[in-house]
């Protein structure tokens, strides 16, 4: 489908429609249904991205680049698997290129950006807010396939066939990278754990 194409039929989308039937939609031209894939990931996609990456114009990046090849590749989509893994293989590819292009594709140290939540509640929210802005911190510091798996197991809710799927490797280096990525996180969280 190229980006030239006009699309046609726009009827209404329900949200019980699955994936894969607005997917052959969209290979019909139908603009609604391309619409809906948006509004169903750009969310997840934009958080996924902004847990690896740390930065929230970089995640706007991704999340606008992810979508651009969903268009120019969605021939190339194999409806044997679940569609947002699909997408979410895209979104991390993406990532690692602009952090490969950007010279950051290791860890990253507390210097980088990362704005903390904005709250307009008093202690608790803060609170909060300084527990996820440390999160992310330490997050950031950890390679990029801690991250990756961090990120898709606990903020993504992934299983780990999905895992498996997305980042192209068996179901037992997930359980593995899974356990070794929480180990270094809660190393480097140690100081935020209820005494």
């Amino acid at each position: 489908m190229s980006l030239a194409q006009p699309f046609a039929d726009s009827r209404v989308i329900g949200y019980d429609d699955l994936d894969e039937v607005l997917v052959g939609r969209c290979l019909k031209g139908d603009h609604a249904a391309f619409t809906e894939i948006v509004s169903r990931y750009q969310g997840p996609i934009f958080n996924a991205a902004y847990r690896v990456l740390g930065r929230e114009e970089d995640a706007s990046d991704i999340t606008q680049a992810v979508f651009l090849k969903i268009v120019e590749r969605l021939d190339d989509y194999d409806p044997r698997y679940k569609f947002f893994s699909w997408i979410y293989r895209i979104a991390l590819n993406e990532s690692l290129n602009l952090l490969r292009r950007n010279g950051r594709e290791g860890e990253m140290g507390e210097e980088d950006d990362l704005p903390g939540l904005e709250s307009a509640d008093p202690a608790w929210q803060a609170s909060e807010a300084e527990t996820s802005r440390r999160v992310q911190a330490a997050l950031m510091g950890m390679k990029f396939s801690d991250r990756a798996a961090l990120t898709l197991r606990h903020f993504s809710d992934c299983s780990y066939e999905e895992m498996a799927h997305i980042l192209e490797i068996d179901v037992k280096t997930v359980k593995s990278r899974l356990f070794e990525a929480r180990r270094r996180l809660r190393e480097r969280l140690s100081d935020l754990r209820p005494v």
